[in-house]
């Protein structure tokens, strides 16, 4: 039987890349569930959580 989809999703972003090992991690499941809880949410909801990124530009930023 499978293992839950969100559980392998949080899985394999547990495994932290190069710079994330060198700034440690106390618990990198719990890391990777936040991580990709707000990409989520960001992915469902762009026009809510725009205002809310340092990394995407305003509209009126863009010219």
């Amino acid at each position: 039987m499978s293992e839950n989809p969100d559980h392998e999703r949080i899985e394999r972003r547990a495994e932290l890349l190069p710079e994330e090992q060198a700034a440690g991690s106390e618990d990198p499941s719990a890391q990777a569930e936040a991580i990709l809880e707000e990409s989520d949410d960001r992915t469902a909801h762009p026009e809510e959580t725009r205002h809310e990124s340092t990394q995407t530009p305003d509209a009126e930023d863009t010219r």
